[in-house]
């Protein structure tokens, strides 16, 4: 058996982990709204037509923060469809997914559900056929307390009292040639600059998101943030950034090193960052909000990789045709190698906790998501949401440093250890929580563990994410045939962690 070692000192952390690094992310695509967080008539629906078989799983994640309603969708959206009598909404085209939207469920549905699911709104703004009024009166309708049209009109629809949305996004992927009114970096900021301006003039106390490059693909990548940045860094508080992983052949041990792809690319939004500030001689410190990450094989758009996506315009999908009304489309069969991988990615995310501030897994339910529901019937667990449930419920405190002596293995990212620890500290339990990745597909490792400085903590607890059939799943039928499960502790300082497995240990007294 391969043996490794984790080192961890109490004297030396990354930084405090924000909560709302376990976000996520909700979008008018295929079903994630409608049969997803809302069926009206379903056996499991309340008054307001929102499932609760499906908030009760949303309630479990702990999930702090939700953004919506998109996405490629936002850029070509009008949230005045989406208010007021339902028999009086209309039906729209969407460019974005070649759907037809009903505007049943707008902005008041949405921070509704919000409320019933103790999750805080964030809402992206349309800056691709948006004016910049629209998102000025959008902040009104939400914030303002009233006496004025927009507020005015939020009471007579039913809420008098405002939302108080703190978090706002400026448009998204602007620079992706698929946008509804794809922008220049330098159009973008000009539209960006203003809309903060009118929005905060609404309200003073939000926090804005700019538009930041999506994907490291795009020749625009880093040059986007660049320009962009040096006009609007003093006008915001978080740069965004996308990251999907796609499992494109390139091999099981490529595909689970795909959490140092993510580290490069946040640390890539990071050094823009510094780069600016310094450049410009600016004060304030921003943070990434990476509001859109998950593992994406694209079982459902005719595409061979990611980097199809420069010039692309259209995403033509396999399963629905053009123009139906909430189609199945983007649901995504999660696996058991899928799961691991996304465990690995929350590894990384925890391993920059000084600068992701926000992170969004992309999406909640049904599109790409964790949790996925039968129109009419039930709804299960996909095997990612094993990994995000526990990086919810474990990752909450400091992170800390962690130095590993490991075998290695050769990847398209370099050499790499065999095994990927992140180390959280919580400090109301006094638990050292690791979360660990062994990327071996052929041998368990004994991990040992040494900490210093925490006082003498034992193993008290390990799960692990694993199997015989990386490629197994979870259905309707068969719920649970990806699931963490619990390992008897038989040694104080070590572990032995599983092939090709995902890896929660806990430590106290």
């Amino acid at each position: 058996m391969k043996k490794a070692t984790c080192f961890s000192d109490r004297h030396y952390s990354i930084g405090r982990i924000d909560d709302k690094m376990y976000s996520s992310f909700t979008e008018h695509l295929g079903r994630c709204i409608y049969s997803g967080i809302y069926e009206p008539g379903h056996p499991a629906a309340d008054e307001d037509g929102f499932r609760m078989d499906v908030m009760d799983l949303v309630k479990e994640l702990n999930v702090p923060v939700l953004r919506y309603p998109g996405g490629n969708f936002v850029s070509c959206y009008d949230w005045h469809d989406g208010i007021g009598p339902k028999e009086n909404r209309p039906k729209r085209m969407d460019y974005a997914w070649t759907s037809i939207e009903t505007n049943e469920f707008g902005i008041d549905e949405f921070c509704k559900w919000a409320k019933k699911a103790g999750v805080e709104p964030m809402i992206a703004v349309n800056l691709g056929t948006g004016s910049i009024k629209d998102a000025g009166d959008l902040v009104e309708y939400c914030n303002h307390p009233g006496g004025t049209y927009w507020s005015d009109l939020r009471a007579k629809n039913g809420s008098p009292e405002p939302y108080n949305i703190k978090y706002w996004c400026l448009g998204n992927e602007m620079e992706g040639s698929w946008q509804a009114g794809h922008l220049s970096a330098e159009d973008y900021t000009k539209k960006a600059v203003e809309a903060a301006k009118i929005m905060r003039w609404v309200d003073p106390s939000i926090k804005l998101v700019a538009c930041g490059s999506s994907y490291d693909m795009l020749p625009t990548y880093l040059e986007w943030d660049r320009v962009m940045l040096t006009d609007l860094y003093n006008e915001v508080d978080y740069l965004s950034t996308h990251n999907y992983t796609m499992n494109a052949g390139q091999g099981t041990a490529n595909y689970e090193a795909s959490y140092k792809q993510l580290d490069e690319h946040i640390k890539n939004s990071k050094t823009v960052i510094e780069y600016v500030k310094a450049k410009n001689h600016f004060q304030k410190d921003l943070k990434i909000c990476l509001d859109e990450w998950n593992v994406w094989n694209f079982q459902d758009i005719k595409m061979n990789s990611l980097a199809d996506l420069q010039g692309m315009t259209t995403f033509e999908m396999t399963s629905a045709g053009r123009w139906e009304t909430a189609p199945s489309i983007l649901q995504e069969k999660y696996s058991l190698l899928d799961a691991v991988v996304v465990g690995g990615l929350g590894i990384t995310l925890l391993n920059n906790a000084d600068s992701v501030e926000i992170a969004c897994l992309a999406q909640l339910i049904n599109v790409i998501a964790p949790i996925t529901t039968v129109r009419g019937g039930g709804v299960y667990r996909q095997a990612i949401y094993h990994p995000f449930h526990m990086l919810s419920k474990y990752g909450r405190g400091i992170a800390m440093k962690a130095v590993v002596e490991a075998p290695t293995y050769s990847s398209n990212y370099g050499e790499l250890n065999v095994v990927e620890p992140a180390v959280v500290y919580n400090e109301e339990s006094r638990e050292v929580r690791i979360f660990v990745l062994n990327c071996d597909e052929n041998e368990d490792v004994e991990l040992a563990i040494n900490l210093q400085g925490y006082g003498d903590l034992k193993v008290k607890k390990h799960l692990t994410l694993c199997g015989e059939n990386p490629e197994i799943i979870n259905t309707i039928d068969e719920p649970e045939n990806v699931t963490m499960k619990e390992v008897e502790v038989k040694a104080e300082k070590s572990v032995v962690l599983p092939k090709l497995s995902w890896n929660v240990v806990v430590l106290g007294k």
